[in-house]
């Protein structure tokens, strides 16, 4: 009878298998954990965190990494919010934070423009998911559910891997693909033109 508590105590079974590590905090999450996600994905990279501007301070040479992934056939996707939405404005006001959301985006959109060009990476505006980023590296994700004001780095984050179907990746991957799908595409120059 202590056998199967003690299984239970030591595997994990059922949905929460899909858990791989819980932070309190997204910078809490090694970035030895990002650049091994990356290095390793081989399908798919999608960042659709609000601004990803972080991505470009914690992962060295990531145009490279980006454009040579792209190269070799990695789908590689950003969904931003729009720097110039009400929900990017309400946002900025909400954090109170000098660097704000809307040159944060603006910041990865000048990143992405340098690899643009390059067949298979793709950007597009969505403002929806400004309560939660999800990062899709293949079968694994980084999810990060944000906190009322706090700025990204501040709220926790899930790291989750696939087990099964209909599992948690299943259905942050799903909440992203509706996301992406209703998605405005957008090119780096129009969006500079605006400016």
């Amino acid at each position: 009878m202590l056998w199967p508590d003690a299984i239970r105590k030591n595997v994990k079974t059922g949905p929460d298998r899909e858990i791989v590590a819980v932070y309190p905090y997204r910078s809490a999450c090694p970035k030895s954990v990002w650049r091994r996600l990356i290095s390793e994905a081989g399908r798919e990279l999608t960042f659709a965190g609000y601004t990803n501007y972080f991505l470009w301070l914690e992962i060295p040479n990531l145009r490279t990494v980006l454009r040579r992934k792209a190269e070799r056939g990695c789908r590689v996707r950003f969904l931003l919010g729009d720097p110039e939405s009400d929900v990017t404005r309400r946002r900025e006001e909400l954090e109170q934070v000098p660097l704000t959301v809307s040159t944060r985006i603006k910041i990865t959109l000048d990143e992405l423009s340098k690899i643009i060009d390059v067949p298979g990476i793709e950007v597009r505006f969505g403002d929806e998911h400004i309560a939660m980023s999800v990062f899709i590296f293949d079968d694994e994700m980084l999810v990060t559910p944000h906190l009322a004001h706090l700025v990204g780095h501040d709220s926790p984050m899930l790291h989750v891997q696939r087990h099964q179907e209909d599992g948690l990746f299943d259905r942050f991957a799903y909440h992203v693909a509706e996301l992406w799908n209703c998605g405005r595409p957008i090119t780096i120059t129009d969006q500079q033109n605006r400016e």
